[in-house]
C-alpha cells in the first residue's frame, strides 16, 4: 500500500507476489460513510467486550463482514492506484460484504444452534457463504498480496479436489456443501481463532496503542529513550533500539513500528554518518523485538491463548526473558559497532532533558502499570485491554496538551479500526487455511513428512520446523504466520516431547523473525524508503544484529527455565548464563570488544556464546573457562601493546 505510511513499494519479483493495494482516503459522502463505518465497528467491539454477551460465531461473522466492507472502501485493487474515491465496483463489493454481515446478524440465532453437517444449508446460506469466500480471497490479495492468496487458493483446491490425489497427501471426498458448512458456518474455518482474536483482544490492544499514540505516548517514549541514551556513543542507534522496543510493546506490528519510530531515528542516524543499510538494519532488528515483548506480542499471543488454552499471563511471563535477551543482543551489538566505527552521539540540541520529559509525559507510564497490574490480578486479556484504554483516556485528561475530546477520541477509534483492516483480512485467510488443514487432516501428514526429513532427532526436527515457520511467514502478518505454523507443526513438536507452551513459543519466535528474514523481509522493505538503501542489504544487517534471537528458541526448547518454567534458582542460573552467552555472541558478530577482533578470536567468542547458552553444567563450565581465557588474552595483548608503545616513546 504505497499510500499508506505503514507500507513501502516492493521491487523485482517481490513486486508481483507481495505488492498490495494502495490505501486511499475517500472524501465527501463516501468519506463520511467510511468514517462512520469504522467508528461504528470500533464502538461495537468495545460494546461486545464490556456490556454484551454474543456468541463467538455471530461476533466473528458480523465483525469480519463489516471489516471487509470497510476494506473495499479504503484499499484499492492495485498498488499503483491514485484514485481518492472508490470506483463503483469497490462500492458494490463493500455493499456485498455489508449484506453478508446483515444476513449473519439476522440469521445468527439459527446459524449458531444448527448442527453442522446434519442440518442442511439453506439457499441463502450457500449464496452468502460463497460470496464471503470470494470476498475473503480478494481482501487477502489486496492487503497481504499474492503470496498468502495463492496459499489460500491452493488449500481450497486441495479441499475440493484433493480426493483425486493418491498416497500420503490424498484425502476422502469433500463436497461443496460440506466445504461451505465447515468453512463458513462453524468456528472451524474462516471464523476460527484468528478472526475471533482480531475481533476481541487484538482490536482492543490496537485501539489502546492508537489512543496512547494520539495522546502523545509515542513521542514520550522516543523522548525518554533519547534522554537516557542520546548522549552516549552511537546515541541515535541506541535511541532506535529503546524507542522501537517501547513502542513495539503496544503497536503489535514490526512493520508499523519501523515506519513510526524509524521515520525519526533512521534519518537521524544517516545525518550523523551511519551507513544506510546499518541504520535501516538497526531499526528493523529493534522493531522486530517489539513483536515479542508483552503485552501485545504482534497480536499472536492472543491467538496462542485460544489455540492452547494457556492463560495469557503465563504466555506473557514466558515471553519476557527471551524477548529481553533478544533486545540485549541487539543493544550490545549496536554499542560495539558504534565504538568500532566511532559513530557520533545525538546532537545536543536534539536531546531532551530527562526531568522535563518525565514531567511532561510521565503520566503515560500509568497505563502500562495498569496493564501489568490487571494481568497479575487475573483479568482476561479482553478486560486487560479495556483497562488500558480507560487508563489512557483518564490520564490524558489530566493535562490540556494530552486531553482527548470527543472528536479526537472518535478519530482515534476510526484510525484503530482502519489499522485492523489488513489484520482482519490476514486472519480470515489464515482461518480458511486452518479450516482446510483440519478438514483434510493435513497437519498429521506434515508431521509424517517432517519426521521423514529429520528423523526423530530433536535438533534436526527443530531446524526443519523453524525453516517451515519462516517460509510460512514470508510476506505475512505475524498472526497468520504463527497460526499456520502452529496448526501444521505444533502437534509434531509436542509429540517430540516439548511442552505445549515451549512448542508454541518456539513457533511464535520464528513467525516474528520472518519479518526481517530474507528474501521477503517485510520490515526491511518498510525501512528501505526511509534509509534509501537496498532492502535485502538492510535485511542482511538486521539478521546479523538479531542473530542471537535465531538461537534463543533452540535454547529454551532444551532449557525451559528461560521461559520461567522452573524454580527460581534454576531460572536465575539459566538467565545468567544466557545473558553472558548472548553477550559473547554479540561480540563475535560485531567483531569488536575494546578493539577489532581477528577472525579466529571471533570464532572463539562465538563458541563461548553457544557453550554458555547450551544447557548443561559441563558446557557452562567450558564456556566460562574459554571466555576467561579469551578475556585474559585480550588483556595481555593490550598491556603488551601499551608496553611496546611506552618503550618506543623512550624516557
Amino acid at each position: 500500500m504505497p499510500n499508506d505510511p505503514g507500507e513501502t513499494p516492493l521491487k523485482g519479483v517481490a513486486a508481483v507476489f507481495f505488492a498490495v493495494g494502495a490505501r486511499r482516503e475517500p472524501g465527501g459522502p463516501v468519506g463520511a460513510v467510511t468514517a462512520a463505518l469504522a467508528l461504528g465497528v470500533s464502538l461495537w467491539v468495545l460494546y461486545a467486550a464490556t456490556l454484551a454477551i454474543i456468541d463467538p460465531l455471530a461476533l466473528a461473522a458480523v465483525f469480519l463482514c463489516f471489516m471487509f466492507a470497510l476494506l473495499f472502501l479504503v484499499v484499492a485493487a492495485t498498488p499503483g492506484s491514485t484514485r481518492r474515491q472508490p470506483p463503483l465496483y469497490d462500492i458494490a463489493l463493500a455493499l456485498a460484504a455489508a449484506a453478508c454481515g446483515i444476513y449473519f446478524a439476522l440469521e445468527s440465532g439459527r446459524i449458531v444452534t444448527r448442527i453442522s453437517l446434519l442440518d442442511p444449508l439453506s439457499t441463502g446460506d450457500v449464496v452468502v457463504g460463497s460470496a464471503l469466500c470470494v470476498l475473503a480471497i480478494e481482501a487477502t490479495r489486496r492487503t497481504v498480496g499474492f503470496a498468502l492468496t495463492l496459499i489460500v487458493l491452493a488449500m481450497l483446491a486441495y479441499n475440493l479436489w484433493g480426493d483425486h490425489l493418491s498416497g500420503l497427501i490424498g484425502h476422502g471426498p469433500i463436497s461443496y456443501q460440506h466445504f461451505l458448512d465447515q468453512t463458513m458456518f462453524t468456528t472451524n474455518g474462516i471464523f476460527g481463532a484468528p478472526v475471533r482474536v482480531a475481533a476481541t483482544y487484538a482490536f482492543l490492544f490496537v485501539t489502546f496503542g492508537t489512543i496512547l499514540e494520539r495522546a502523545g505516548g509515542s513521542e514520550f517514549f522516543f523522548n525518554l529513550a533519547a534522554a537516557i541514551s542520546g548522549r552516549s556513543v552511537g546515541g541515535p542507534a541506541k535511541v532506535a533500539v529503546f524507542s522501537s522496543a517501547l513502542y513495539g510493546t503496544v503497536s503489535g506490528s514490526p512493520t508499523s513500528d519501523v515506519v513510526t519510530t524509524g521515520s525519526i531515528t533512521i534519518p537521524m542516524m544517516r545525518r550523523l554518518g551511519y551507513p544506510r543499510s546499518l541504520a535501516g538494519g538497526i531499526e528493523v532488528a529493534a522493531s522486530t523485538s517489539g513483536g515479542l515483548i508483552p503485552p501485545v506480542m504482534a497480536s499472536a499471543a492472543f491467538i496462542m491463548v485460544e489455540v492452547t488454552g494457556i492463560p495469557y499471563l503465563t504466555i506473557a511471563k514466558a515471553a519476557l526473558i527471551p524477548a529481553l535477551l533478544y533486545l540485549l543482543g541487539v543493544f550490545i551489538q549496536v554499542h560495539l559497532l558504534s565504538k568500532r566505527y566511532n559513530l557520533a552521539p545525538m546532537e545536543v540540541k536534539d536531546i531532551p532533558r530527562l526531568a522535563p520529559t518525565l514531567k511532561d509525559g510521565g503520566l503515560f507510564i500509568v497505563p502500562l502499570v495498569c496493564l501489568v497490574g490487571a494481568l497479575f490480578v487475573g483479568y482476561t486479556a479482553t478486560l486487560v485491554a479495556v483497562v488500558g484504554i480507560v487508563s489512557v483516556v483518564a490520564v490524558a485528561t489530566l493535562k490540556s496538551s494530552t486531553r482527548l475530546g470527543p472528536i479526537a477520541l472518535g478519530s482515534a477509534l476510526v484510525t484503530a479500526c482502519r489499522r485492523m483492516v489488513p489484520v482482519a483480512a490476514a486472519c480470515a485467510a489464515a482461518g480458511l487455511v486452518v479450516g482446510g488443514i483440519s478438514m483434510t487432516g493435513l497437519s498429521g501428514k506434515v508431521s509424517i513428512l517432517v519426521l521423514e526429513l529429520a528423523g526423530d532427532g530433536m535438533l534436526l526436527s527443530l531446524i526443519v520446523v523453524a525453516m517451515m515457520a519462516i517460509l510460512l511467514g514470508m510476506g505475512m502478518p505475524t498472526p497468520s504466520a504463527y497460526i499456520m505454523a502452529a496448526v501444521l507443526t505444533a502437534p509434531f513438536l509436542i509429540d517430540l516431547g516439548l511442552a505445549p507452551l515451549t512448542a508454541h513459543m518456539f513457533l511464535l519466535f520464528f513467525a516474528v523473525l520472518s519479518a526481517l528474514t530474507p528474501p521477503v523481509a517485510v520490515a526491511a522493505f518498510a525501512a528501505s524508503s526511509l534509509a534509501e538503501a537496498n532492502p535485502l542489504a538492510i535485511a542482511s544487517r538486521a539478521v546479523l544484529l538479531a542473530l542471537p534471537a535465531f538461537i534463543i528458541p533452540f535454547i529454551f526448547a532444551y532449557r525451559p527455565e528461560l521461559l520461567g518454567q522452573a524454580a527460581w534458582p534454576q531460572t536465575a542460573t539459566a538467565v545468567v548464563t544466557a545473558v553472558v552467552g548472548v553477550s559473547a555472541l554479540a561480540v563475535a558478530v560485531a567483531g569488536y570488544l575494546d578493539r577489532p577482533l581477528a577472525w579466529h578470536l571471533r570464532i572463539v567468542a562465538f563458541s563461548v556464546g553457544l557453550l554458555l547458552m547450551i544447557p548443561g553444567l559441563a558446557t557452562d563450565a567450558a564456556g566460562l573457562a574459554i571466555g576467561i581465557g579469551l578475556l585474559g588474552t585480550l588483556a595481555w595483548r593490550r598491556r603488551h601493546a601499551r608496553h611496546v608503545a611506552d618503550e618506543a616513546d623512550g624516557p
